[in-house]
């Protein structure tokens, strides 16, 4: 049996102070003048986002997550009385959350959980834990399958006692407004689809008007892993009907598709089948982009920054090849380009 590849091409060191530690508007900027760092096969171009109708086509069909953030981290205490953050992924079919309890301290998940550990919410909710998440029979594990009692909507509870997720690059607490996309309208992820954080109204009525179609997917994120870089687990999508005819139809006739970050190209690859149809499709995504499942409909991609080892970066390569994402992070690099969510663009062209 051949080896999945796990382990991304790109190799970089994050130099110090490459973090952007607050939203651009908290620094005087527009969300639009953020850095874009174009890459194409024959040249890597320094831009900014606002002038992203430069780079993109008439004919184009530009994909959006309409994702909208959840404040998905709340505060609760083991049985013993011990403080433990709580950041809740995922709500599965049957009602069980998926969830990561944090170390009090900030540094990173708390693996010392078991099966049958509980803790108490805000409100009087409690969580017990089943067991690790997705793998049952793993030995340990960040993420875990919790039970909810008494049962609540996730969405209402979180809206009621959470606030957004923040990890310590950030420098201090924003609310959440400043975690949401300007077309986020369909609540359910527990981190913010970055990639289209800098885009603006008037930006996206201005590649509207220059003949570009931007269409709608929703994804909802889970729980990433900035310390330990696991691939993506399963999360919850829809492919509507009209933007698989937009692909399909794009992809046929040779036009381009540019995804708006790895939570729109999972979406559409989950939906394409080989031959590059995409259908209407919906329900829970577990595919994991790179060397032995290369794209099949994404052309381009529009991304945030991610850390050296993170798994998004293979997907990134199997969008545009190993070669061009090393070179394109080594010119970020040198040109002092700020990562994560609030940080610095890039797009990956054909």
């Amino acid at each position: 049996m051949t080896a999945v590849s796990t382990a991304p091409a790109t190799r970089f060191t994050l130099p110090p102070h490459a973090e952007a530690t607050q939203p651009p508007e908290r620094r005087g900027l527009a969300r639009d003048d953020v850095r874009l760092l174009v890459a194409r096969p024959s040249s890597i171009e320094h831009s900014w986002f606002r002038e992203l109708t430069d780079h993109i086509r008439p004919g184009d069909v530009v994909v959006v997550n309409t994702s909208a953030t959840l404040p998905a981290a709340v505060d609760s205490t083991r049985s013993d009385g011990t403080p433990v953050p709580v950041h809740v992924s995922t709500r599965l079919d049957d009602g069980d959350w998926v969830v990561e309890l944090r170390r009090s301290d900030g540094h990173g998940p708390d693996l010392d959980v078991n099966p049958g550990d509980v803790v108490t919410l805000p409100g009087g909710t409690r969580l017990r834990m089943v067991w690790p998440y997705p793998d049952p029979d793993a030995f340990s594990s960040r993420l875990w399958r919790a039970t909810v009692a008494p049962d609540v909507d996730v969405v209402e509870y979180l809206m009621r006692f959470g606030r957004p997720i923040r990890y310590g690059y950030v420098n201090q607490h924003f609310p959440l407004a400043d975690y949401q996309t300007v077309f986020a309208s369909e609540p359910g992820s527990a981190e913010m689809a970055s990639a289209g954080r800098p885009f603006t109204p008037e930006l996206l009525v201005r590649l509207m008007a220059s003949g570009v179609s931007v269409m709608p997917i929703v994804l909802h994120t889970g729980v990433s892993s900035p310390e330990l870089h696991e691939p993506p687990t399963p999360e919850r999508f829809a492919v509507p009907a009209a933007t698989a005819e937009q692909v399909t139809a794009a992809h046929a006739t040779g036009r381009r598709v540019i995804a708006v970050g790895t939570t729109v190209t999972r979406a559409l690859e989950t939906a394409a089948a080989s031959d590059g149809t995409v259908s209407a499709t919906e329900g829970w995504t577990d595919l994991v982009l790179g060397p032995d499942r290369p794209v099949r409909v994404v052309d381009g991609l529009i991304t945030g920054l991610h850390l050296p080892e993170a798994s998004h970066l293979l997907l990134l390569e199997a969008v545009a090849g190993a070669e061009l994402v090393g070179s394109a992070y080594d010119a970020a690099v040198r040109q002092r380009y700020l990562w994560h969510e609030f940080g610095d663009s890039m797009l990956f062209l054909p």
